[in-house]
């Protein structure tokens, strides 16, 4: 009798709220990280999964991208992607920084982040972006209505994102032909 395999070990995939709660809807990707680890969210977070709410702190989580993650979730609030409260899902690669969504009101540019890492010796895991199209980041606490009402529809695409990610798609080329 052939005794079983060990059960491969999950991906490791780190999913990144990052957004100023003070500039209005540029809170959405802390708002969706509360919404998957308070349970608001249509399910749990896998084994594997490390959720964290980087605010602002760029050099925070291009730090943490040294732990050589298998894969990335950006949740943020973007610009120029439809009309405010419409969620995109999107793949951004090493080579194309400048697909990461830039709205940068609150002074942390993804691009940026990813250029930091690079400058580190690190290497950008594969990385999927969950956005919101913002209606308005002036200064002032909460979302607008339109971006609150898609916060739990963007914690279930992340959980969505993430199941997808098995141990052979963690590793796959990047389709930049989506999003």
């Amino acid at each position: 009798m052939t005794p079983a395999s060990p059960a491969a070990s999950p991906p490791r995939i780190l999913v990144a709220g990052i957004g100023n709660i003070f500039l209005g809807d540029d809170g959405f990707g802390p708002e969706v990280l509360h919404a998957l680890v308070s349970g608001r969210a249509s399910a749990a977070l896998p084994d594997g999964v490390r959720a964290v709410d980087y605010g602002i702190r760029g050099m925070h989580l291009a730090y943490d991208l040294l732990d050589d993650w298998d894969a990335l979730v950006l949740v943020d609030a973007v610009p120029d992607r439809g009309r405010p409260g419409d969620v995109r899902v999107f793949e951004v690669g090493p080579d194309d920084p400048g697909a990461a969504p830039r709205l940068d009101a609150h002074g942390m540019d993804p691009g940026a982040v990813f250029a930091s890492l690079a400058a580190l010796g690190g290497r950008l895991p594969r990385t999927v972006v969950v956005g919101c199209q913002a209606a308005c980041v002036d200064e002032g606490i909460g979302l607008s209505a339109p971006v609150a009402a898609a916060v739990d529809d963007a914690a279930d695409e992340v959980l969505a994102v993430v199941s997808g990610f098995g141990p052979a798609a963690v590793g796959g080329p990047v389709d930049e032909t989506e999003g």
